[in-house]
This record gives structure tokens, C-alpha cells and sequence, in this order.
């Protein structure tokens, strides 16, 4: 039985109220549009039937399933996919920024494993604390840490003249 508070009515209210939220983090975790609005489809389907049992903010529990349900997109995908001898044109539309540096930051994510790529997401992109991140994750904070570094050697690597600006270059 839904508790009084979590009714179809206060989930339907979330969904309006969180879905481009949602639906911005689910972008930055797959690096395509529809794959997004897939994942964020296949999380709130998931999270539906436990409307009623979820307890205080829904938030962690949904961006746990948006971060577990890509990770398992991901695995499942991986096994499907083959690579191409060339790769096609991308082809310009609405969601296309020409800005060259988001380019490059986003071909720079989609190198990192799905755990490294949620962290950098929930932490930098969305703002998350590293406890926020961690239990949005289901993990330990000391977790979050490690994956944050290895992501960020890994993003340093792939990018090292990307500087935010007033940066200084490290020394030597």
C-alpha cells in the first residue's frame, strides 16, 4: 500500500518537476540524446513500483537506478557492438554545440568506464557532494575518491590543455 505521501499523483509531479534534471545527467552518462531519454525512461519504469516504499528524498534512489541501469546498458551493449572501418559524418542537429572544448570534454568522458564517468557526472557536472555522490552510487565515499582520481588522471590525459579558465598550468 503507497504511503500518503508517495501516491501516482506526487511521482507523476517528481517526473515533471526532476525529468530535465534527469534527463541532463543521463546525457552526460551515455553521451547521446536518445540514449538518454531511453535510460531515463527504464530507471522512472523501474522506480515506479517502489514509489510508495521510498523513504525522504526520492533523488538518491533515482539517480542510483539512472547510474546502475546505464552500467548495465552499458555491459549489455558492449557485448553487441562492432567496430566500424570508418566511421560516419557527424551530422549536425539541435542539440549540436559548436563549441570545440565541449567536444573534446565529452569524447574525453566517453573514455572513461561507466563507475568513473557516473562519478565525474554526479560530482563536477551535477554537483553532488562526495556523500551525495556515494549514495546516490551505493558505494563508500572513500570509493567515490578513488574513482574521482583515477577518472581525473584519465580526463588530464586525454586533455591536457583543457584549463578552466584562471588556471595556471602545474608546474613542470
Amino acid at each position: 500500500m503507497p504511503s500518503p505521501e508517495r501516491t501516482p499523483d506526487t511521482f507523476t509531479a517528481y517526473v515533471v518537476a526532476r525529468r530535465p534534471a534527469l534527463l541532463r545527467t543521463a546525457y552526460l552518462l551515455t553521451g547521446d540524446l536518445h540514449d538518454a531519454e531511453d535510460l531515463v525512461q527504464l530507471a522512472l519504469a523501474k522506480v515506479v513500483p517502489r514509489w510508495g516504499r521510498i523513504d525522504g528524498d526520492p533523488e538518491p534512489y533515482v539517480r542510483r537506478v539512472l547510474v546502475h541501469e546505464n552500467i548495465s546498458r552499458w555491459r549489455r551493449r558492449r557485448w553487441r557492438e562492432q567496430s566500424a572501418e570508418v566511421l560516419p559524418e557527424a551530422t549536425a542537429g539541435p542539440s549540436r554545440i559548436d563549441h570545440e572544448d565541449v567536444w573534446l570534454l565529452r569524447d574525453a568522458l566517453a573514455t572513461l568506464t561507466p563507475k568513473q564517468r557516473a562519478v565525474v557526472v554526479l560530482r563536477y557536472l551535477d554537483d553532488l557532494s562526495e556523500q551525495q555522490t556515494a549514495d546516490a552510487l551505493g558505494v563508500s565515499r572513500g570509493t567515490v575518491k578513488s574513482q574521482t582520481h583515477a577518472a581525473l588522471v584519465r580526463l588530464r590525459e586525454r586533455l591536457p590543455d583543457l584549463r578552466p579558465e584562471g588556471s595556471a598550468a602545474s608546474p613542470g
